[in-house]
């Protein structure tokens, strides 16, 4: 199906900054509220949230599917359970409606001052309702160093890596959307392999630059979603700080993984970008060697060319980039990941989360993780303001950014933030 809102020619008729992640090729979808509004569903067109509720209340949405509590609501589950076709049409919809040539919306004030607000004058909320978390291991960099650091350097992947993409459910109630400050973790470490554990606040706190797909509702237990269907099935992405305590997870993580390590607190960006929107910006994943199991087969370009970056800000000083990745790095793509998830049966709900695992590439500026630009905290980053870092400070603001761009046409994800406050 041809996507009208994909069109690289479509231009606005509200002014949009030439570097703005959000053109009206985006149109991504939101929550927002603020002390005049309930929490509604919005898109975003430049610096303007566009009020979708009052879009279908004025009558511009009236020959669609939805119906008023889909987008008077605080979250987008409602909205997603018309699947991929339903959201393409209203992604669509806006698309025709803000189009420059498009003189229907653009000329009725009185509605325009109902439908758009200000961005300054918005705030979001956690997009989704969240029933599970499921969290990957799907970067072949970020598993080589991982496994070169605290295993054999020559045998750095453990044996199933590539073979299965390797993954563990996490806990949804603690993520939260980006600006929600965090406090630093507690818990048991074991920092001298010849004396006992002790307790308190993690030492070694670090950042996990991941994006993450959400999926709409899916099959029924016991039925499996292929690489071919899982398109149909994910609804779109986010960034995602998948904050990790290093000193708690390596004395808890054996023999079941981690668990205080990570479940205090992951942070996602506010504006889900709709898969159909990253159409434009497919790319061929890294050759998978040896040849997979046939249900991880797939075809056509799968991986994402999504532009990260990674800044560190110390409290009231400037912001430095420490890091610059891009999520085309993957070795297992998404695909990959909701086939396995699903091949024995699991059924998945829409509002899912699954993170892609920390994202790191192929050399020391792209790692993805503290544990890596430190190098286990052997190394030290100097940051512009002066300071110096090994891990995450008290006070200190992790901000990361993503973008697609091609064509003159940039699609962004805006940016996750998230404050690390002392430990309680």
């Amino acid at each position: 199906m041809k996507i009208f809102a994909n069109n690289k020619h479509l231009k606005s008729w509200i002014e949009v900054e030439k570097d703005s992640d959000f053109p009206i090729q985006n149109i991504p979808f939101g929550i927002i509220f603020n002390k005049e509004l309930s929490p509604r569903v919005a898109s975003r067109i430049g610096d303007f949230a566009i009020d979708i509720l009052q879009l279908f209340k004025l009558g511009y949405l009236d020959d669609l599917a939805f119906t008023a509590k889909d987008f008077d609501t605080s979250y987008l589950n409602n909205m997603m359970r018309f699947g991929k076709i339903g959201t393409r049409k209203l992604r669509d919809r806006i698309a025709v409606l803000f189009d420059e040539s498009n003189l229907v919306l653009q000329s009725n004030k009185s509605h325009l001052n109902q439908i758009l607000i200000p961005i300054p004058d918005v705030e979001n909320l956690l997009p989704v309702e969240i029933g599970d978390y499921t969290d990957f291991y799907s970067s072949i960099e970020h598993a080589t160093n991982v496994g070169t650091m605290f295993r054999d350097p020559n045998n750095a992947l453990l044996p199933n890596w590539k073979h299965i993409p390797v993954g563990y459910h996490g806990r949804s109630s603690s993520i939260v959307v980006s600006g929600t400050p965090l406090h630093r973790p507690k818990g048991q470490q074991k920092p001298k392999a010849d004396e006992g554990p002790v307790f308190g606040p993690c030492k070694m706190l670090d950042f996990e630059l991941e994006m993450a797909f959400i999926t709409y509702e899916g099959k029924p237990l016991g039925d499996s979603i292929s690489t071919k269907e899982a398109d149909d099935y994910i609804f779109g992405m986010v960034l995602f700080n998948d904050w990790s305590a290093r000193d708690i997870q390596s004395w808890e993580y054996v023999p079941l993984g981690p668990f205080l390590a990570k479940n205090f607190g992951s942070s996602v960006s506010a504006w889900v970008v709709t898969l159909d929107a990253l159409e434009n910006y497919r790319i061929s994943g890294p050759n998978q060697e040896p040849k997979v199991f046939s249900y991880l087969e797939y075809e056509g370009d799968k991986n994402i060319d999504i532009k990260l970056e990674v800044l560190i800000q110390p409290e009231n000083k400037e912001a430095s980039t420490i890091c610059k990745s891009n999520y085309k790095y993957m070795y297992w793509n998404q695909n990959q990941q909701l086939a396995h998830h699903t091949i024995n049966g699991c059924n998945i709900h829409a509002g899912d989360m699954y993170a892609s695992g920390t994202i790191s590439g192929p050399t020391e500026d792209s790692y993805g993780s503290m544990l890596e630009l430190s190098w286990k905290g052997t190394k030290t980053l100097k940051l512009k303001s002066g300071d110096e870092r090994k891990f995450i400070e008290d006070n200190d603001t992790v901000i990361m950014k993503g973008y697609c761009e091609n064509n003159g046409i940039r699609i962004g994800f805006g940016e996750v933030s998230g404050k690390i406050l002392p430990a309680k």
